[in-house]
């Protein structure tokens, strides 16, 4: 018995809060294998695209089918990009340069996180750079950023996922 007549089980060092709003690993199966077709439009008013050869920019165009994009989640909160069209995937070398990949490999890993003004972000899962994460950008000129000069609060680096209609 404790000195005021309280029966204690445990020390208040050992004993642990319960955790409330933290969901388990296991609870995300649902998303692994989850494909969603969509456009990224950039907060600098492009839409990513990835031509056949492989090419990573920005068009203004809203027709370009190689901006056409299937986001695939690969693990928890990591998602492969693909372009429908040119059938390479989107990805960040150890450089931080962006380029499509013909193959899905450890560069196509990417973590997708939605940030607090609604865009995504997309940084890579395998390289970081200085042990900063390197993020997918456009530039106001819609050409790609390295990933070395980008960070997650530079809006150069969000994206709003546009669900593409059925034609």
């Amino acid at each position: 018995m404790h000195p005021e007549g309280v029966l204690r089980t445990s020390s208040p060092r050992t004993r642990h809060p319960p955790l409330i709003g933290r969901h388990v690993r296991s609870s995300y199966n649902h998303l692994q294998g989850d494909v969603r077709q969509r456009k990224l439009f950039s907060f600098q008013k492009f839409f990513l695209r990835i031509d056949k050869k492989g090419t990573v920019n920005g068009t203004k165009s809203e027709d370009d089918p190689y901006s056409i994009l299937e986001i695939k989640s690969v693990d928890v909160g990591v998602v492969a990009i693909r372009g429908l069209s040119s059938n390479h995937y989107l990805a960040i070398s150890k450089k931080g340069l962006l380029y499509g990949a013909r193959d899905f490999g450890p560069d196509c890993r990417l973590i997708e996180r939605i940030e607090e003004n609604k865009y995504n972000t997309y940084a890579s899962a395998e390289w970081r750079n200085k042990k900063k994460h390197m993020f997918v950008g456009l530039n106001a000129n819609g050409k790609p950023m390295k990933g070395r000069k980008t960070r997650r609060k530079n809006t150069a680096t969000h994206f709003l996922p546009i669900v593409v209609q059925p034609r």
